[in-house]
């Protein structure tokens, strides 16, 4: 693991969102910043994947449950050559493929429409379930909103791959603490701790990392890989914003762009 190569990565592609979504006016800036880390880890050290070929049979499948937050996904696929420049260049208009929320196109390296919250997980479920039938040794990563955790269709699916033994899944989640335009103690959990202890009362091993560690990160993700009867959960503590002082923790940035006077105030990444 070369830590210096993937802090410089995950800097470089949080420029990038930064740059290419506020001069092309694209929102949900905040929530793509706060998951930079976790993709970084898995596309530059982890996952196993052909990036020369995005149709090989026995890659690692990155589910991008937390879609309106994928604009770092889009960058790491530009920087490793699987999107065009171009597409990326003109995000958010209507001469690029690449949308708002990702939709499926494996050409690109995108595995999965999730625009609508709470489908990633089932899916990531059932692929991880179809490997298992198929022999195949491949592995499922799905990465979630702690908001999306409110989704019912979410809890089915973790019950299913318990059942199942679905440890082949590795569920990692970006817990940033907002969902939308408030915090998510203010709109059904009570505690800090709550996902966290509902998550364990499944049965669900849950490894707590800080989310912009990347040398944490990495670490939890390959030590999941060794499950051997159970999925796992990676629960990564981020900020929302993280990386525009401005953009913090601040709800009302979940989908507003920030304008040059809020990105001059003491941001890194102007």
């Amino acid at each position: 693991m070369n830590l210096e190569f993937l802090r410089e990565k995950a800097d470089y592609i949080r420029r990038e969102v930064i740059r290419v979504a506020v001069s092309n006016q694209a929102g949900h800036i905040a929530p793509s910043l706060s998951c930079i880390e976790i993709l970084t880890a898995l596309y530059y050290e982890c996952m196993n994947y052909d990036f020369k070929n995005p149709y090989w049979e026995d890659r690692d499948r990155l589910i991008f449950s937390k879609s309106h937050g994928g604009y770092g996904l889009y960058a790491i696929l530009v920087d490793k050559g699987l999107i065009p420049k171009e597409e990326w260049e003109n995000f958010n208009k209507q001469s690029s493929k690449l949308s708002g929320c990702i939709e499926r196109n494996l050409e690109f390296g995108l595995e999965a429409g999730c625009g609508s919250l709470g489908h990633g997980l089932p899916m990531a479920v059932g692929l991880s379930l179809g490997a298992k039938l198929k022999n195949k040794d491949y592995r499922v990563f799905c990465l979630m909103g702690d908001g999306e955790f409110q989704e019912g269709s979410n809890w089915e699916a973790v019950q299913f791959a318990i059942k199942y033994n679905l440890n082949n899944l590795t569920i990692i989640i970006d817990k940033n603490r907002l969902q939308a335009m408030d915090f998510i103690t203010s709109i059904l959990d009570r505690t800090e701790r709550d996902l966290l202890n509902r998550l364990k009362g499944f049965g669900l091993r849950v490894r707590v990392v800080r989310g912009h560690n990347l040398k944490d990160l990495v670490r939890a993700i390959n030590k999941a890989k060794f499950s051997k009867r159970r999925p796992e959960v990676i629960l990564a503590q981020t900020i929302k914003g993280y990386g525009l002082k401005c953009m913090e923790n601040v709800p009302k940035f979940h989908y507003r762009v920030p304008t040059q006077e809020e990105l001059s105030e003491n941001n890194s990444y102007e």
